[in-house]
């Protein structure tokens, strides 16, 4: 077993470099608000991992790693609202683990093509709403909490069948609430932390892990991630980081739908 998954990275090494290489340019993901999500997974597949058994899993690995350590600056300069996300947070951390047994059902063409339709809007809901000025007032805890549960719970699962943690509509959904960009950025990440790390572990009960390729890839999001999040809650404007953030995704929506198609 140990010499069929070394075989497999061998196998698949000039591609991994090139994920790696974007991981690295790509290093303030967590600038997004999703913590890299919606970039690991088609990097991973278009660098010839299988999609279910690897890009997924690890993809939801790598999200949960990246938000968590960004974190730490997010954290650090006060910027999570931990009460506000907590109903989120727990029904994400519920629902990933459904969502990630769903995937087994659904083929990977479907998969696909619902990963670019969540990319793609969450790339036109930023387009949309980047010269926007950041909101004034905000709603109520209790308002916050009963929306956010929901929305956790649906994010959540989505993520946990997707790969993406759910930070495209938890993101949205603190904004719309009135979260200014960089607390709904932090809050995201503390969201997103647990519907990752719970969506992975219900992959992982699936049997789906490669602790080799796993290793690899986490040290360049580690360092990739503290970069963003220390940018994040510094000096960036939010404007830039939504218009940055809009073409990224739009740009690897379209690639999925013509590889789709």
């Amino acid at each position: 077993m140990k010499i069929a998954l070394f075989s497999d990275i061998h196998a698949n090494l000039p591609a991994l470099e090139a994920v790696l290489s974007d991981m690295e340019k790509r290093k303030p993901d967590a600038v997004y608000c999703l913590g890299g999500g919606m970039v690991y997974v088609p990097v991973l597949k278009w660098a010839g991992f299988p999609v279910k058994e690897v890009a997924i899993p690890l993809g939801l690995l790598l999200n949960g790693l990246n938000t968590l350590l960004a974190l730490i600056p997010y954290a650090r300069n006060k910027l999570v609202d931990w009460k506000g996300g907590l109903a989120m947070a727990a029904a994400a951390f519920i629902a990933a683990p459904i969502g990630a047994y769903t995937a087994q059902f659904v083929p990977v063409k479907t998969l696909l093509i619902l990963f670019a339709a969540a990319v793609a809007i969450a790339a036109l809901r930023m387009t949309l709403f980047a010269r926007q000025p950041e909101p004034e007032t905000m709603m109520t805890l209790k308002k916050r909490s009963l929306i956010g549960g929901g929305a956790g719970a649906f994010a959540g699962f989505m993520g946990g069948m997707l790969g993406l943690g759910g930070g495209f509509i938890i993101a949205s959904i603190l904004m719309w609430m009135g979260y200014q960009t960089k607390v709904a950025a932090a809050t995201t990440a503390f969201v997103v932390t647990f519907s990752s790390f719970s969506g992975y572990l219900g992959h992982m009960a699936e049997g789906r892990f490669n602790w080799p390729l796993t290793i690899v890839v986490l040290i360049a999001v580690i360092i990739g991630s503290q970069l963003g999040g220390n940018f994040m809650s510094g000096r960036v404007k939010p404007q830039w980081v939504k218009l940055l953030y809009a073409l990224v995704l739009l740009a690897i929506a379209i690639k999925l739908i013509f590889e789709a198609i």
